[in-house]
């Protein structure tokens, strides 16, 4: 069997990701596409990513992609995670993934509604009529948060408890489970945020006026090749359980995309995993290069096994719901982590000795993630004990 050391499998990671100095790029389109996608769930990550990975590129080029040039699109996708994609890649997105979890979301909500006894008569006809309603008064208003579409549709002010008798219980109005479904059917995409680039807080606009050259739909099968062909030209090779862990699919069906796909089995340090047959050429071993990646950033998260680059630090970086936060990087393998505190300063722990060079890379790329923030502080949605650590 065709064998890949840890060694080759870093210096595939530092240029297609884009982590080492000589292959960084001026465009976030063309640094989002080298990702497949950018991992979104906390909005910073997304601008924080392209720094990284970028030259002479400012917070300002990333929300010109985003918001004015939409080249860049923000949706719910694998793992029911917030994603950033290339337009491009929308369709493939939409038929491999989305259809499907906005189906199952759906009947989720709908159940929720039907159990809390709200609404006569058939629940699903009742769903789709608010998800026109309020698809038809965004269209109106051209723009408009979750707050302005609950006034001009009523239902979505629909009170849901999900959890009764629940100490924890909540009751909740629909609207945002109305705008998630629609969003994951791409009738309505997240726009500009009501804020700086940290904020989470989005206003929605019709696909029709967002993206008004459409798209044109793609077999489920066809998208769910395309994807993997390019997570494997990102990732690979990889076991194929991190492919099926990053899709989200089930194994028969990322068994099926791969019979598509011309691919190789090699050996990983004892591991089997998968390589597309035309990626065997060894990646030259690249220069001496450092990293500060935000948490969530899509390179750790690419991967559900994570020892070659990991090593024994995931204590300390790691939460207890699986999230990695901000991690320092070396040559192809996590070295220690980082922080923001709230005056601005950018702090950092070393886990492992890494040497005088690499720490002034090190010392470099801090200097860059100050610059990257300027004014804004970023408040993190989730806290890892080494972040803890450095903010105290």
């Amino acid at each position: 069997m065709f064998s890949i050391d840890i060694a080759q499998r870093r210096a595939r990671l530092a240029i297609r990701h884009r982590l080492v100095a000589s292959a960084r790029s001026s465009d976030p389109v063309d640094i989002a596409r080298s990702m497949v996608v950018l991992h979104a769930t906390d909005p910073a990550t997304v601008f924080l990513s392209v720094g990284a990975r970028g030259t002479d590129l400012t917070p300002a080029d990333v929300e010109k992609a985003l918001y004015d040039d939409r080249a860049l699109v923000r949706m719910l996708a694998m793992r029911r995670t917030m994603f950033v994609a290339p337009t491009e890649l929308l369709p493939v997105l939409q038929a491999s993934t989305c259809d499907a979890l906005a189906h199952k979301q759906r009947r989720t909500y709908g159940r929720y509604i039907e159990q809390a006894g709200v609404v006569d008569g058939d629940i699903s006809s009742w769903l789709a009529d608010v998800e026109a309603e309020t698809h038809a008064a965004l269209l109106t208003r051209g723009a408009a948060t979750g707050v302005q579409l609950s006034k001009d549709v009523p239902r979505l002010r629909t009170q849901i408890d999900t959890a009764p008798g629940k100490s924890y219980s909540k009751p909740t109005s629909i609207t945002t489970w109305v705008l998630v479904v629609l969003g994951a059917e791409g009738r309505i995409v997240r726009g500009r945020p009501n804020g700086s680039w940290t904020s989470s807080q989005y206003t929605w606009a019709p696909v029709e006026t967002w993206l008004p050259q459409g798209f044109s739909p793609l077999p489920a099968a066809q998208a769910r090749v395309e994807l993997v062909r390019q997570w494997l030209r990102t990732f690979g090779p990889a076991p194929i359980t991190d492919l099926k862990w990053w899709t989200g699919w089930t194994l028969g069906e990322v068994r099926k995309a791969l019979a598509e796909l011309d691919t190789v089995d090699v050996d990983l340090d004892g591991t089997p995993g998968l390589i597309l047959a035309d990626d065997l050429d060894p990646v030259p071993t690249p220069e001496p290069w450092a990293a500060l990646l935000p948490a969530l950033d899509p390179t750790p998260m690419g991967w559900q096994s994570r020892a070659w680059f990991l090593g024994p630090h995931a204590p300390a970086l790691f939460d207890t719901n699986g999230n990695i936060g901000p991690s320092i990087w070396a040559d192809g393998r996590i070295v220690g982590g980082w922080a923001q505190r709230p005056d601005g300063e950018v702090v950092t722990r070393l886990l492992e000795d890494v040497g005088t060079d690499t720490e002034k890379l090190i010392d470099a790329e801090i200097a860059r993630t100050t610059t990257w923030f300027g004014e804004v502080r970023a408040i993190p949605r989730f806290r890892t004990p080494l972040q803890r650590e450095l903010t105290a």
